[in-house]
């Protein structure tokens, strides 16, 4: 017998073991009970520092999108720096809240950033940027060893894999470490790998699906664009993701 289909057996096997015990607990057949989560926007300028809406739009979509789906809403933080919003945080504040709500679940762990990008740093309000090592620190801290999907939606965004591969994690970037990703301007109302998320995640069943068609999604919008350097986002799976990956499915709650 193949590889390929002992995992598979293993998968299903799991999945039924899995699903018994919800039916037999009589809890609600959801694969993200436990889990905490972040959405956080880290810039609202464009390339000469003119205020756009696409990043908040991304956020406040993005949060609502993903509890829709299946993440527990006492245990998501939707954050902006954006100083125009009502709701905003300062650098310092949004880094305590980001660390006191992913260090609050018992299941896995999401983090999603949005913003602008440099090789190997994404920006994060007015202070210094968050780089590879900030981000590999700070998950360590608060999600530990728990299963964590990482995306990150920003130029360069690539550059951050290596320093955060890890066998619990999933790591899916808007973008390649030396390509753009596109959607940042004035009159755009996400960027295109958000707004790809936000047309995908309706349909997909877990999170390897989602990120699949997300990338897909984008390659189709920047072809007709005719885009000569395409942002080409990046997918990283570690070991024990594999397995897990395809128990995390998404409710698709309609409420």
């Amino acid at each position: 017998m193949s590889l390929r289909i002992i995992r598979r057996v293993l998968v299903c096997a799991s999945a039924i073991a899995v699903s018994f015990c919800f039916a037999v607990s009589g809890q609600a057949q959801t694969r993200l009970d436990g889990w905490s989560s972040v959405v956080i926007a880290g810039d609202w300028r464009d390339g000469d520092g003119r205020p756009i809406e696409a990043f908040d739009n991304a956020r406040r979509d993005l949060s609502s999108a993903f509890v829709k789906a299946g993440m527990p809403s006492a245990h998501h933080r939707s954050i902006t720096l954006n100083p125009a919003k009502r709701d905003a945080a300062a650098p310092a504040e949004a880094l305590r809240q980001m660390g006191d709500t992913l260090s609050s679940g018992t299941g896995g762990c999401f983090f999603y950033m949005t913003s602008h990008g440099v090789p190997g740093e994404i920006v994060f309000g007015d202070t210094k940027g968050i780089t590879p090592v900030d981000l590999a620190v700070m998950l360590r801290r608060w999600c530990q060893a728990r299963p964590t999907v990482l995306v990150l939606s920003a130029c360069y965004s690539g550059s951050f894999v290596d320093a955060l591969k890890a066998p619990n994690r999933m790591i899916l970037t808007a973008a390649r470490r030396d390509r753009s990703s596109f959607g940042c301007g004035e009159g755009e109302t996400y960027p295109w790998f958000d707004a790809c998320i936000l047309e995908n995640l309706p349909t997909a069943d877990d999170f390897l699906g989602l990120a699949q068609s997300a990338r897909a999604c984008v390659a189709r919008r920047e072809a007709e664009a005719e885009i000569d350097t395409p942002s080409e986002p990046q997918l990283f799976v570690g070991s024990e993701m594999q397995f897990r990956l395809p128990l995390l499915r998404f409710t698709h709650s309609s409420g």
